[in-house]
């Protein structure tokens, strides 16, 4: 039987062998177990014709032909000394060694240029080439210090596992920075979490969105992690909101589980209709809009420097005075040394102290247009090098080169050395220094919502001290830097003119500075922060008010956390909850409040008191609730970092870098 089908062939006819190669001819049908199988007889054509044989057509010539690989690998298939697994364990411990030691250097060099963002390849990165690129240079010296690394990479590496391909580079930085999101993700666990979101152009002119996760860890401390970033071409509310939901949804996080949100006022963002906040409203009606803290303050200053006219000028005035030193760097040089003399001279007559970094040669700070703090720096920076700014000028005055040049400069000067551009220079600089205490305060990551208001109120507290009973002395310190600086200091019974008008009756100059310049200022300031930072108009941040320690807990108000969590947070409290909160609060507040150890500073300290006393597994609803509070998103400057971090990673020489390379370098830069 077995004999008769070897005779023949199955009845399965490939179209094109039917047609070309084969006569198939039926010459009955047999049984074989329990199958009636046709058969076939088959006059081969074209087979005895030389080298046109069909059957040596289809071997081949070479040894690369597809029949011979097939061949070869039904060989290899039938040999298990040949199999993949067999081959793997049958490698020596000092070949399995030899591995580690390879594999483990390339991915210290990945990681450590990720971490420096550092670019990793080069122009040339042939063994001929000077500067083979970062990657290759920074395995080639840990090749130099450690003779074992060296006997396993770049040129001693197998052809087949340099390790040294972009692909392979990417691969490995892929895999750290998804260890790193999984970690993040296993750190949030089942808690709830809110959004901050922000946007800004990268180096190649690609819009990008910054996505930051900010929760309460299991040891009950917040925290805000970078998660990642998205290259948006359009950047409306839905698809922004996609986007978003795309990457919480690729991690587990669920849209139900947000309990914040955070942006800035950009249309697109908080609008109340179509904004990206109402949309994630519509998803989860919890997920409650905290515009960014500081980006109100910096809204405040703004419109106080645009609104309040001499402060405005006195800006544009100190922007021309920088630009003019800081346009050259001759000028910045010369600057230097005028600096270098100056501090020398006040170290000789005792009016400077030596120490380790306190008399350094520092440069004018040119303010940026959207960072208030930046503003102080650039007044600070002023004051503290004023005699040396004015030397320059007074050098450039004389030796510019042509009379437009000389008539610039000498206007800058003029400007420069009035009472009233020093006068609303220390102002600036007082004003100032009491808002960057916030702004300061703003950007911590663990922040919390509610010593974000404190920190508010504190300010206009201080601001309004300082205009009620601070104008003598800032009056006698503005009048001691004229005196020292040699600026005239004006008459202040004199009457304050504008212009060429007669027959009206004029306030004088003290009235003028104290009234119309530094309250004015000072009114200004406090009316946009009331304005911005109204506390009241916001029932969800009045409430949570009751659970702030400051002041030995004089806000605790049983009535208004339960109400907080009945009307706030619904889904996370049920009736029972609401009962057993009552009742944990009546113990805590005979309990908890009385104890010096809790009497802290911010409702941060709060958690963490109640965490290491243990006490949050007594008052477990309760703790439930702080949480919450502290899951509200206070500021985006976590959004503003990682956009700071992407100008170091993706520059404009490194401008071409793909979306999914750079945000893995940016996991590892910042995480």
């Amino acid at each position: 039987m077995l004999d008769l089908i070897n005779q023949n062939f199955w009845s399965i006819r490939a179209k094109n062998v039917e047609s070309r190669n084969v006569d198939f001819r039926n010459v009955g049908t047999i049984s074989f177990l329990g199958w009636n199988i046709r058969l076939q007889h088959i006059s081969w054509k074209r087979v005895n014709q030389g080298s046109k044989c069909a059957f040596l057509i289809h071997v081949g010539t070479t040894s690369s032909s597809f029949h011979n690989g097939c061949k070869r690998s039904a060989e290899d298939l039938m040999k298990p000394t040949q199999h993949i697994d067999k081959v793997m364990h049958s490698l020596s411990n000092e070949e399995i060694q030899k591995n580690h030691l390879h594999l483990k250097t390339t991915i210290m060099s990945v990681k450590w240029l990720a971490l420096q963002s550092c670019s990793f390849r080069g122009h040339d990165e042939s063994p001929s080439s000077l500067n083979r690129g970062n990657f290759i240079e920074l395995v080639d010296a840990f090749e130099k210090m450690n003779t074992e690394v060296g006997k396993v990479v770049l040129g001693n590496a197998p052809k087949n596992a340099t390790y040294t391909f972009p692909d392979i580079q990417k691969e490995i930085l892929n895999i750290m920075a998804n260890k790193v999101r999984q970690r993040i993700r296993g750190e949030i666990g089942d808690a709830k979490f809110s959004i901050l979101v922000d946007e800004a152009q990268d180096e190649s002119s690609q819009e990008q969105m910054a996505i930051i996760l900010r929760f309460v860890r299991s040891n009950r401390i917040s925290t805000e992690r970078f998660f990642a970033i998205k290259s948006v071409s359009d950047t409306t509310s839905l698809n922004l909101k996609n986007q978003i939901s795309d990457v919480l949804v690729r991690f587990d996080l669920q849209v139900q589980n947000m309990r914040g949100q955070g942006y800035d006022s950009t249309n697109n963002m908080r609008g109340s209709w179509n904004g990206l906040q109402a949309l994630f409203l519509k998803d989860c009606p919890y997920a409650y809009y905290v515009h960014c803290f500081a980006h109100r303050l910096q809204l405040t200053l703004i419109s106080a420097a645009r609104d309040v006219s001499d402060i405005n000028s006195f800006f544009s005035h100190l922007d021309s005075v920088i630009n003019m030193i800081t346009s050259s760097p001759k000028r910045i040089n010369e600057l230097k040394s005028a600096q270098r003399k100056e501090i020398e001279h006040l170290l000789e007559i005792g009016e400077r102290e030596f120490g380790s970094g306190a008399n350094q040669i520092s440069n004018l700070q040119r303010a940026g247009g959207t960072r208030w703090s930046s503003h102080y720096s650039s007044v600070k920076s002023l004051i503290d090098m004023y005699a040396a700014t004015c030397k320059v000028l007074e050098y450039l005055s004389d030796h510019s080169p042509n009379v437009r040049s000389r008539s610039e400069v000498g206007g800058v000067y003029k400007t420069m050395t009035t009472f009233e551009f020093v006068f609303i220079l220390h102002l600036m600089h007082k004003i100032l220094a009491i808002a960057d205490v916030l702004c300061q305060t703003l950007q911590k990551k663990t922040q919390d919502i509610l010593t974000a208001m404190r920190f508010v109120r504190t300010t206009k507290t201080i601001l309004q001290t300082l205009r009620e009973d601070g104008w003598e002395e800032f009056l006698e310190e503005v009048k001691y830097f004229c005196s020292k600086n040699d600026i005239h200091v004006r008459d202040f019974d004199a009457s304050y003119m504008v212009g060429r008008s007669r027959g009206r009756e004029y306030p004088t100059v003290e009235h003028h500075y104290h009234f119309d310049i530094f309250n004015a200022a000072i009114d200004f300031l406090m009316m946009e922060l009331d304005t911005r930072f109204n506390e009241t108009s916001l029932e969800l941040l009045s409430l949570s008010a009751a659970l702030n320690p400051k002041d030995s807990f004089e806000s605790f108000n049983i009535d208004n956390i339960c109400k907080l969590a009945e009307k706030f947070y619904p889904e996370d409290f049920s009736q029972q909850d609401i009962y057993c909160l009552k009742v944990e609060l009546q113990h805590y507040q005979n309990d908890v409040i009385s104890e010096p150890r809790f009497q802290v500073p911010t409702l941060f300290d709060l958690c963490r008191e109640l965490v290491a006393s243990r006490r949050s597994e007594s008052y477990v609803v309760l703790t439930k609730l702080i949480c919450l509070v502290l899951t509200l998103p206070v500021s985006t400057a976590t959004v503003e970092r990682a956009f700071s971090a992407m100008k170091h990673v993706k520059t404009k020489i490194h401008n071409k870098m793909d979306d999914g390379f750079l945000i893995d370098c940016l996991t590892l830069n910042i995480e």
